[in-house]
């Protein structure tokens, strides 16, 4: 299966009662393996999660940390780029920065940028060098 096909597939997973807006991501991990993540809301906002966050926890729990690709998608007029937080979260897992994040649509539109591209100067391990232990 296609990140793209997965991505499509778990998105009609999503638990949205409140906005209505699904979301679908899937995190390629260094082993090939497909893991995906549906957005899941919560009355009490913003205690939901992101498809991003849901599809790294997925790729974790099976044992993976590392991110060669990742596939995002929504019913929306143009590919949405991934929220702050989830493009931290994305920094932190991601092969490295030329890392290849697709954001898509249901019409086929597609966007692709690299991790650096989609997050530049991401806080990283290296900005704590100096603290101590």
């Amino acid at each position: 299966m296609s990140l793209s096909d997965a991505a499509r597939a778990v998105r009609e997973n999503a638990y949205v009662p409140y906005s209505g807006f699904k979301v679908g991501a899937v995190m390629q991990a260094e082993d090939g393996s497909l893991h995906p993540g549906c957005n899941v809301e919560n009355v009490a906002y913003p205690e939901g999660t992101c498809a991003e966050a849901g599809a790294i926890a997925a790729m974790v729990a099976a044992g993976q940390t590392r991110i060669t690709a990742a596939y995002v998608i929504a019913d929306s007029p143009t590919p949405v780029t991934p929220c702050g937080g989830c493009r931290q979260k994305l920094a932190e897992f991601a092969e490295g920065p030329g890392t290849v994040i697709t954001m898509a649509n249901l019409d086929g539109v597609e966007m692709t940028m690299t991790m650096a591209e989609l997050l530049p100067g991401a806080f990283a391990t290296s900005h704590m060098e100096n603290v101590e232990t």
